[in-house]
């Protein structure tokens, strides 16, 4: 079998990883792949002898057998939160608001900006905050006090419509990307880090860090204020984790791990049938604050990514992902 990064020999940089499984798993399974955007991989088809497909890249599914309607729903972490918890399933949840007035008439009273403000207050002047429809982890990050509040509201609101706001949770998180009911793998979840070299203070790893974030346009990792360890030089070879937000895109780690527990996995199963995805992958957080059994979904991805499997050298498990989806097809 051939790897997976033998197919991105002389294709740009931003050339999408899963045009380049789709052609992998094309060659493997006798279909024709087409790039259809000029060699950029954003648009692309796959052919049988008698069917025809076509991907998109940026907002469009990779996983059609996954139907609109359940996308969709999943892509709005509110309504995800809302179906998981009226189909029994414990999940974080969280409030919503609007950072904008427009369509203001459209939506009941309670969303606003003013009253994320107020909101935010019963929750201790502390909160986990991001985009409602954001993916990558853009914009996902702790929330410590009022003014930080109005300022990442402000930030937030050049590029998105609104935020989900959720307490804070201490837990170890997990991801469990389904196939239907099968679990294809788990993964455990870490944060970013920046590693020391004896030179530069951590202020400046870190501020080299969100540059390096801002240059594949994601957000910032926040940094404390007054925060006297800024100016501390890290050994050579010291980590220092960056804590929130995990996302690979982010700079966060995913590592193949074995199954958290049982009950975390039928809680994943059940959170991808209430929504109603054939292809998904639940972030969850287990152990919370300690306890063994306080489990908490966090997400539900209906278009997930998948670099984690070529990273470590999986690419069955890649070809495992594409015969499901041209078998649904009817490619295959």
């Amino acid at each position: 079998m051939r790897r997976p990064e033998e197919f991105r020999i002389g294709k740009p940089g931003f050339y999408p990883d899963q045009s380049i499984y789709a052609e992998f798993a094309c060659a493997e399974f006798g279909l024709q792949f087409r790039d259809l955007d000029g060699g950029a991989g954003l648009l692309f088809s796959v052919a049988s002898h008698d069917r025809l497909l076509h991907f998109g890249a940026g907002r469009c599914s990779w996983y059609p057998q996954n139907n609109a309607t359940a996308s969709t729903l999943a892509s709005d972490k509110h309504f995800a939160g809302r179906i998981l918890q009226e189909s029994g399933v414990s999940a974080l949840g969280g409030e919503y608001f609007f950072l904008h007035d427009r369509h203001r008439a459209h939506r009941p009273p309670g969303h606003e900006r003013n009253d994320a403000l107020a909101h935010f207050k019963t929750l201790g002047k502390s909160a986990f905050v991001k985009p409602l429809a954001g993916s990558r982890g853009d914009f996902a990050q702790a929330i410590h006090g009022a003014a930080a509040l109005d300022r990442y509201l402000s930030d937030v609101a050049k590029y998105y419509d609104a935020i989900l706001m959720q307490p804070i949770v201490e837990g170890t998180e997990y991801r469990v990307f389904l196939l239907d009911d099968d679990v294809l793998y788990c993964a455990r979840k870490y944060p970013p880090s920046v590693t020391g070299d004896g030179v530069h203070k951590l202020r400046d790893l870190l501020t080299a860090h969100n540059d390096a974030l801002r240059a594949r346009g994601l957000s910032p990792a926040s940094l404390p204020d007054n925060d006297p360890s800024l100016e501390d030089v890290p050994a050579r070879g010291e980590h220092h984790e960056i804590t929130g937000r995990m996302n690979l895109s982010a700079g966060g780690r995913m590592v193949l791990a074995d199954k958290p527990s049982e009950r975390a996995i039928e809680m994943a199963r059940q959170a991808a049938r209430a929504i109603g995805l054939r292809v998904a992958a639940i972030d969850i957080f287990v152990d919370i604050d300690g306890k063994p059994d306080a489990n908490e979904v966090i997400e539900v991805n209906a278009n997930p990514s998948i670099r984690l499997l070529e990273d470590s050298g999986r690419g069955d498990l890649i070809l495992k992902i594409w015969r499901h989806t041209f078998t649904a097809m009817g490619l295959l």
